[in-house]
Order: structure tokens, then sequence, then C-alpha cells
């Protein structure tokens, strides 16, 4: 197949934080280099009309974008330096924070809340609202934003990262082109920069393809499920609320937040790491069951739902981050582990990492060299910032709770006094999946759930909320390696988790005995990664669909 050519100099794939702040970083930087080279300060030649090209698969930019989120400013300031007439679109700054302890039908604020938890200083916001206003000031300086283009495959030859293929326009659910069809272009780059998100398509074919997970720990993956909500009276912006206990026992980890916006919205969401051990653990029905709890029920019950988002989260921290570079290629932000699984923050670190990326590539371009061993310099420049400072001293924290809570907080606070070693530096850890064990053990009640449309929803009519749309007439994006699995032993075995797993509805059995068969709702998809993360076999392989499906977040 013919297929057009692309050339710039650096592609940022995602147009996340840490694309976009890499992008802006590395122009700017661009920019005082020709400056001193015209000056004589600096030797070397001007480093002139270079193209940066940051892609989005997303239909806008931001709406595939999700978070908390509260941020920490300090990626932020370092980013805009010299910049005063930028300011990000932050809600407010967070003006009371606490630890809500969640027993089955009472809410109790601790009297002292942890260190972890103390978000003074920092400001709420809308993630997806930040990244449109940093695609704007990206493209105030000269770097071109392009969305709706799904990189769908990492073009490597003899080891050398050289580009990336966008995934094909116009073809029908059996892969046949139809009249509209456009083969996707190939986009070719000195330098390619993975920010795609967790679990990433293209970073999963570098991983594999050029060894950068190899004596890595597994990555530990938690997934957020989130609705915004218009409240029923005035709130003050700037409350952020964690809380532990209620729905969820001492085997499984997570919390659910509560954060004050403006225009009265109030963020809802409850975290779930995927390393439990139940089959039939749903983190969307965990959800509901947050929102029913009567500290809860009554900051909303009368209000309205008006989005509804997840998303997976990278927790496994230093010890599970993939080597960030290679040949032709730089890994940053969610795509390479840059979060604090303690502090559940990583927008600064996106940002961090973003910008360490863009004082690599600048030095690269000055020498018109892209090797494995320039782009070292990236790791380098990491362990030497405050960005590893700050992981160094979580590089343990996650893993301190796969042998269950009370096991987790004790680990945990002899972490906390002896810099983040505790008793074995690096703990032991298990891929999520690995976790999960046998029906057999967890015998489930088999009643249906109950929702009653008005706090508590279905996965269906949350679907609805988060504008998903597909075209149903296009390949299915998520490939199931070996399905008659699903029909056999993980029937027996698991009891088909992914009916549970995924919060959008999107796999389903039907029928029964002999004709028992899985049926994938695909345009239900809201793009969690959950399901290629979790599947007990590692046979679901989620892929891009077709430039702009998906979701259409506004303001998660």
């Amino acid at each position: 197949m013919d297929r057009e050519q692309l050339e710039v100099d650096v592609l940022f794939v995602g147009a996340g934080p840490a694309c976009l702040a890499g992008a802006l970083h590395l122009s700017r930087l661009i920019r005082r280099h020709n400056q001193k080279v015209c000056s004589g300060a600096r030797s070397g030649q001007s480093l002139n009309d270079l193209t940066i090209l940051v892609i989005e698969k997303g239909k806008e930019i931001g709406s595939h974008i999700l978070s908390g989120a509260v941020v920490n400013p300090k990626g932020f300031e370092e980013l805009l330096e010299g910049m005063p007439e930028a300011r990000p679109p932050y809600e407010s700054e967070v003006v009371d924070d606490a630890l809500i302890i969640l027993g089955k039908k009472k809410g109790y604020r601790s009297p002292i809340t942890p260190p972890n938890l103390k978000n003074h200083g920092y400001h709420v916001a809308s993630l997806g609202k930040i990244v449109r206003w940093m695609a704007e000031l990206c493209e105030e300086h000269e770097v071109e934003v392009y969305p709706e283009f799904p990189a769908a495959q990492l073009l490597i030859e003899e080891g050398r990262v050289m580009g990336v293929r966008i995934g094909d326009k116009g073809l029908d659910k059996d892969g046949n082109p139809k009249p509209n069809h456009e083969p996707g272009m190939d986009v070719l780059a000195k330098v390619t920069v993975l920010g795609e998100g967790v679990r990433g398509t293209l970073t999963m074919q570098a991983e594999e393809t050029l060894g950068l997970t190899d004596k890595r720990q597994p990555q530990i993956y938690a997934t957020g499920v989130k609705e915004i909500w218009q409240a029923p009276k005035e709130v003050r912006p700037g409350v952020v609320y964690h809380t532990m206990g209620h729905p969820l026992g001492t085997e499984e980890f997570g919390g659910g937040f509560i954060y004050t916006m403006q225009d009265n919205l109030v963020d809802l969401g409850f975290v779930v790491g995927l390393d439990y051990r139940n089959p039939g653990t749903d983190p969307h029905l965990l959800f509901q069951q947050f929102k029913a709890h009567p500290y809860v029920r009554k900051l909303i019950e009368g209000g309205k739902a008006v989005a509804y988002g997840a998303k997976a989260i990278p927790e496994g921290g230093l010890y599970s981050m993939p080597r960030p570079y290679a040949d032709g290629l730089l890994i940053i932000g969610d795509s390479a582990g840059f979060l604090d699984s303690q502090r559940l923050k990583g927008i600064h670190l996106a940002i961090k990492s973003g910008m360490l990326a863009a004082e690599t590539i600048v030095e690269a371009l000055a020498t018109e060299d892209f090797s494995t061993e320039r782009l070292k310099g990236f790791q380098e420049r990491f362990e030497e910032s405050w960005a590893y400072d700050e992981l160094w001293k979580v590089r343990n924290f996650r893993q301190s709770f796969q042998k269950g809570f009370y096991s987790g907080m004790f680990h945990a606070g002899l972490q906390f006094f002896s810099g983040g070693r505790g008793f074995s530096d690096p703990m032991p850890t298990k891929a999520g999946h690995e976790m999960m064990e046998r029906l057999s053990r967890h015998p489930q009640n088999g009643a249906a759930p109950e929702f009653d449309g008005k706090l508590t929803f279905d996965k269906l009519s949350d679907v609805f909320l988060s504008d998903t749309a597909h075209e149903e007439d296009q390949p299915c994006h998520l490939k199931i390696l070996e399905p008659d699995l699903c029909t056999s032993r993980c029937s027996e075995e698991y009891g088909n988790p992914c009916q549970h797993f995924c919060p959008a509805h999107v796999y389903e059995m039907t029928g029964d005995g002999k004709d028992l068969r899985l049926q994938v709702n695909f345009t239900n998809c809201v793009h969690c990664k959950t399901c290629d993360i979790m599947d007990p076999y590692q046979i679901i392989r989620w892929t891009p669909p077709e430039g702009g499906g998906g979701p259409d977040w506004k303001i998660l």
C-alpha cells in the first residue's frame, strides 16, 4: 500500500501534559540556542526551520484526558518561567483537605491528615481544560498540534526508531477498504517521543522489540472511575477529601476522592488497585457503592451527574519504569510511569519529564546525534532532578500493599522512616493479573446489582455521560488473541472477569452451554486500558481505533 510520508524533526505522540510541556520547552530552548549562536555566546550552527509536531488520537485536544485532578504547581512554575502572562486555568487553590474514614454507614474526618494527603499550596483543576490551554500555548510558539492522528505502529529499522505509522481511516469491520478509505501516513522523525498515556500501544511495542523492560519489575496499575456532578447546593471550590474504607475490604488497595470545583461542580472518583484477588471485583460497582454511602450521598443527592470517565493509573514507581530511551526514541509521562503512587499525583512529574526530554533533544539536534548514547542523557538528567528524588522516596510504597491493607500500612510506615527502603529494597512485585485467584475461592452471589438512575447508574448510563462514539463499521480495536479461552478455561476458572473489570460494559458473555460466546461491544470503550492490563491470560490487546473515536471529555 502506498502511504504518504511526513518528515518532521521531532515528533511527540500524545497531547497530554508531558508531550505538550516537552514541545513547548523544546521550542523555547531552540530559540535560546539560536540567540546565543547569533550573539557569539555559543559556538555551532543555528537550529533553523525545524518542525516540532504533537499528534493526538482524540478528535480534539483534551477529549481523551482524565485526571482527578489536584495539581502540584511545581512543574508549571518551572515550565512557564519567564512567561509571566501564561497562567494555567486552575479551578481553585486548595482551601481544605482531609482524610475521611468511611465505615458502613458513617464517615469520620481523621483528626490527622497524613503528610502524603496534604494539598495546601496545590490547585484543583480540570486536566482537559489545562491541556487545551497548553496546546494553544504550543501553537503560539510554532509547534504544530494535530488531533485525530492515532499512532498505530512504531516504525523501527535495525533497532532505530524512525517514526510512527498513523492508523488507516475508512476500513469496514472486516478490514476491507470503504469508498472513503485513507491509508494512514508514515510520520518520520529524528526523535520520536512517546507520551501516549498509560499502557501506550507504541510504548508496549518498543518495550517488546527493544527490551526496555529487561531487569525491571512489572508495572502495577489501578483504575480510576470518575463522575462530575452539578451539586444541589452551593459548594466552596478547593475542598479536597480522600477516603479510605467502605466499600473496600482489607485485601484491596484503593479509595475515593471528592474535589469541589467552580460553578458548583463536584468531582467524585474511586480508585481500585488492579492487583485484587477476587475475579468478581468491579471498579464501577464499587464506585456506585461509594456514592451511595450516606457521607457521600448527602453531598450530591438532588444534584445531577454531567460527565463520566475511567482511566488506568501506573502506580509501580521507580523500579517498574522502563528504560526511557533508545536509538531515536524517548518515553515520558504516564507511558514511562512518572507518577508518585503515595500522593497519587503525576501531572507535575509528567511536565518535568517532558522538559527533561526537551533538554536532551536540543542537545541532540545541535550535535546531529540521535543515538542511544546521546539520548541516554535523558536518564542522567532525570536522576539528577527533583523528580527522581520524589520517586526514590516512594519507590516501594505501592508494592507494600500487595499482601493486604494491614501489611501495607506497616511497611509504608517503615518506609516513611527509612527514606523509602523498608525491610527490603526493592520489594518483590507481582503483575496485577497474576494476583487474581480462581473463581472457586471467591464464589459469586449471582445477584444483579440495582441502580436507581438518579444517584447510582449502570455502566451503559455512565457511558452515555462520557459522550463516547466510535464508527460502528470499522475493525474492532480490542483484539482477542485466543477467543476460545474465553468460553472454555476463563469461564470455568475465573468466571469471565472482563465482564466485571471493564467500567464500560464492553465485554458481555451471551448464550450458555455450547452456545456461550464473548460479545465485544467496542463502541462503548472509554479507552481506560483496564482490559489490556487485568485479563488473567493476557490475551486482550487494546489498539487505537479510527482517528477521533472514543470519549469526548470536556471537563474531566
